[in-house]
């Protein structure tokens, strides 16, 4: 059954101006200024400032806009105590444009600060969709991981500082303006970041293609990441200095971003989310760990299974005269071999997971939203029945 005929008709509305190439960073002063910023408010982490980025983006932003203040404090998998920290310095400064510089963290942290500024409130108040009632800033994402895609996303994915619960809070007013994509802010990347938000891209690219949102403009965007990353991900693996690579991979994390506010996620992530939550799991392995077991449990589905099948022929890991078992099995195959290359370890135990751990993960993995756009339902057994695979070794071949 086809995108249309199965009524997964779309309302696209592209809100972010893209910006991509080598050395683009140097014009954030003038796309500020274009803007009408007389003061900004840069988010960063201290791993950016320490690369030189927020120094000499701060000095491009200094020379056109004038009032320039930085936040420092973003921390990976940003809580509520983050965002208030930098929500502190806004309100000190009283921005009229805000820069989320760095990985997702960074991103979220300036989103979630915008929430608060412009709505007051908690974060919690804005968990969902649509909660924003008044205007909020305009934001300019400038990433310097090729992850998870932000840049072009309304969600704040923002932590509960008490639960840990992440709280995913989306408006149509937290999408950035601009999205400045520059591969030579990524070369700095240690090799464990450039592998695990790799990761985190292309599962987004697989995720995206196959969940029950899918539409014909997510599928497009998913596509064109899959085909992307599936080429780059083991250049930039094998050379870290390779710009082009490095700009496949950012043009890859962001069409995929784009997939995602078009048609969602699915279980790979909503499995994830507590293994980051509850030990420690850093999101882009968890993620990887997951997604073949995953992939494996929904092709089950025989929409799913052509779905997986489409998107293996797209990037040429499966012909046109191969069946859709064969394809699906084409693509686990390579989605394995590039988690291997990664150094990915094939069981969950290697994070320190225990069996023991398996009832309360899938307690909580069964509450995750994107659970609920997965192509196949799936009960907390069900949840259960996947982390036990991943954590045996080697991935395990059966579906639950």
């Amino acid at each position: 059954m086809g995108e249309l005929e199965r009524g997964n008709g779309f309302d696209h509305e592209p809100r972010t101006r893209v910006v991509f190439g080598a050395g683009v960073a140097a014009r954030l002063g003038k796309l500020a200024a274009g803007l009408g910023a007389r003061r900004v408010l840069l988010v960063t982490d201290p791993g950016v400032v320490r690369a030189g980025h927020a120094g000499r983006l701060e000095a491009s932003l200094r020379a056109s806009v004038g009032i320039v203040e930085c936040f420092t404090g973003v921390r990976e998998n940003p809580d509520t105590a983050c965002v208030d920290a930098c929500l502190q310095v806004a309100r000190s400064l009283r921005p009229d444009l805000l820069v989320g510089l760095g990985g997702g963290s960074a991103m979220d942290t300036a989103k979630g600060c915008n929430f608060l500024l412009t709505n007051g409130g908690e974060m919690r108040d804005y968990w969902g969709v649509g909660k924003a009632t008044r205007p909020m800033l305009p934001l300019i994402a400038v990433p310097t991981t090729a992850g998870t895609g932000s840049e072009c996303q309304s969600a704040a994915l923002i932590a509960d500082a008490q639960t840990h619960q992440k709280m995913a809070c989306l408006d149509p007013k937290a999408t950035a303006r601009i999205a400045l994509l520059d591969p030579e802010l990524t070369l700095s990347q240690p090799p464990a970041v450039t592998a695990g938000t790799g990761i985190d891209a292309l599962a987004h690219a697989v995720e995206t293609a196959v969940t029950r949102g899918r539409n014909p403009v997510s599928l497009l965007y998913s596509h064109a990441a899959f085909r992307r990353l599936v080429t780059a991900f083991p250049a930039v693996l094998r050379d870290p200095g390779d710009v082009e690579a490095r700009g496949q991979m950012l043009l890859g994390a962001a069409w995929a971003g784009m997939a995602i506010e078009n048609s969602m996620l699915g279980a790979a992530h909503a499995a994830a989310n507590p293994l980051t939550a509850r030990c420690g799991v850093v999101h882009g392995l968890a993620v990887g760990s997951m997604l073949p077991h995953v992939i494996r449990f929904n092709a089950v589905d025989p929409e799913a299974s052509r779905a997986y099948a489409e998107l293996a022929g797209v990037a040429g890991i499966a012909g046109p005269v191969d069946t859709p078992a064969e394809a699906l099995e084409a693509l686990v195959r390579r989605i394995e071999a590039l988690l291997e290359v990664a150094g990915l370890p094939r069981s969950l135990g290697a994070f320190g997971v225990a069996a023991s751990m398996v009832p309360r993960l899938a307690e909580e993995a069964a509450r995750q939203w994107t659970a609920g756009f997965n192509p196949r339902a799936l009960t907390m057994e069900d949840f259960a029945a996947l982390y036990r695979q991943a954590l045996s070794e080697p991935a395990a071949a059966g579906a639950a």
